[in-house]
């Protein structure tokens, strides 16, 4: 994957997660959300590291509620990674954590989660795909790369949201 396609797809992610933890109720400025590419590269760099992105944000109503955004280096997360990230969340009092990952994790990393599960709330944000081709992407005129939010009416949450990447 070419420096700057891998630099865009890092910015359009980034911007997506801020988005999704504003509609959970996180802190997040307006200005992170709307931070243009530029501000992006100025901030983040050409070839931004992944434990730069690291989010940290506080929920609204509650300072005592946090949540860590990961992005591990490894396309395939390891029971390694995820105690770093657990060490981390421990020595900083941060019992939510959402890792966006390239790949599924691996069997051992799973099984690892569910341990910790009772102590930490992780979550694995890997955005489902949707085809350049799907009549809706089209619709839209999305291109490849590009990521989508999708707002459904549910019976029990009164709305639902989710998002896509464009494959």
């Amino acid at each position: 994957m070419a420096l700057d396609e891998q630099t865009n797809k890092f910015f359009r992610i980034r911007r997506t997660v801020l988005q999704m933890l504003s509609d959970r109720d996180y802190l997040v400025g307006d200005f992170e959300i709307n931070t243009t590419k530029e501000q992006f590269l100025d901030k983040f760099g050409e070839d931004p590291k992944k434990e730069d992105l690291v989010i940290n944000k506080t929920k609204r109503n509650s300072p005592s509620e946090q949540i860590f955004v990961f992005f591990p280096e490894e396309a395939k997360v390891g029971v390694k990674t995820i105690k770093t990230y657990v060490e981390r969340m421990k020595s900083e009092g941060v019992f939510r954590a959402i890792l966006v990952v390239q790949q599924a994790l691996t069997p051992f990393a799973k099984q690892s989660l569910q341990e910790f599960s009772g102590k930490f709330h992780l979550e694995v944000f890997q955005l489902p795909r949707m085809q350049e081709s799907d009549p809706v992407a089209r619709y839209y005129g999305l291109k490849r790369g590009q990521v989508v939010k999708i707002i459904r009416p549910s019976e029990t949450a009164g709305r639902y949201v989710t998002y896509r990447y464009v494959v």
